[in-house]
């Protein structure tokens, strides 16, 4: 059944990505061997955000939401608090609805679309469905919104059908075309330099690792009295361990959150990138195929 609302959606390319995102991690963490099966692909929910202007509805972004689908209790406090959290960065913003991943609507979904209705009075429910299947052409998503229609005399709230088209403002575009533009000055691939610069990384960390467990280790000897006292050790050691709170600071937590969500930004754009890359290939290709074919026709139709 189709949306009797009127309602334009547009869907920005950023929520797709955050909800694959969101998808595959959680199946990534599922783990099983030859005597345990993989546990079946799971459900992952969160909400959409977006503005309204007049009839027309843009969905910019998204986040996680925390739900026990066991006992289809939702986490008020966590969605609160994210909620705050975006309307600091965007104001503009609005909880417009909810997502879920899934190859169809469950009986749990309209459960958790009534209990969003005290913050949207009409929330979205956009779907997308996982599983891949090569004979689709459109992407994997659908859009509902609810209506009350009156089923054998009783009025019953169902989710309908809603139209949608993928979306980009200027800034995205700038991004995207930003992104696409730079190389390595080396003429490594970017998939290099990143293995290269997390190995290190690896490397570093498990070296720092090794070298505390040997100061735990004479640390422990010394308390136990199997190693003599060295003053000069012990000082160097609480050094050390006085710039521990340099990392629990407010400040330093800001900075990591930051530098984190830069990271993430950039790795969604080279994402987005890497598609519309192939998109403008095809479409090049089909405009030369197209042409070439007008001027067949043209030329013999003129002699």
């Amino acid at each position: 059944m189709s949306s009797s609302s009127g309602l334009t959606f547009k869907l920005h390319p950023l929520v797709i990505v955050n909800i694959s995102d969101h998808y595959t991690r959680i199946k990534a963490q599922q783990s099983g061997s030859a005597s345990r099966p993989l546990p079946p692909a799971p459900r992952v929910y969160g909400c959409v955000l977006g503005v309204q202007t007049g009839r027309t509805v843009d969905i910019f972004n998204s986040f996680e939401l925390h739900y026990d689908a066991t006992q289809n209790v939702l986490d008020r406090a966590f969605l609160e608090s994210k909620q705050e959290q975006y309307k600091k960065v965007f104001p503009k913003y609005d909880v417009l609805g909810w997502y879920s991943t899934g190859s169809d609507i469950q009986d749990s979904d309209m459960l958790i679309h009534k209990a969003l209705t005290d913050i949207n009075e009409s929330p979205v429910y956009l779907l997308l469905n996982p599983t891949i299947n090569h004979a689709q052409k459109d992407l994997p998503i659908s859009i509902f919104e609810s209506e009350l229609h009156v089923i054998e005399g009783v009025p019953s709230l169902i989710f309908v059908n809603a139209s949608y088209t993928i979306e980009t403002v200027e800034a995205e575009r700038i991004s995207v075309d930003h992104v696409a533009h730079i190389k390595p000055s080396d003429g490594s691939s970017a998939a290099t330099q990143l293995a290269a610069h997390l190995t290190g990384m690896h490397s570093a960390i498990k070296m720092l690792n090794s070298r505390i467990r040997v100061l735990h280790h004479h640390l422990v000897s010394i308390q136990k009295g199997e190693a003599p006292y060295d003053h000069s050790l012990l000082r160097q050691v609480s050094s050390l361990v006085r710039r521990l709170p340099a990392i629990d600071s407010s400040r330093f937590q800001d900075d990591l959150v930051m530098e984190y969500n830069d990271t993430l930004l950039m790795t969604y754009l080279a994402t987005i990138t890497k598609c519309s890359s192939t998109m403008n290939e095809l479409v090049d290709k089909f405009n030369t195929a197209y042409d070439k074919q007008n001027r067949r026709a043209g030329r013999s139709t003129f002699i």
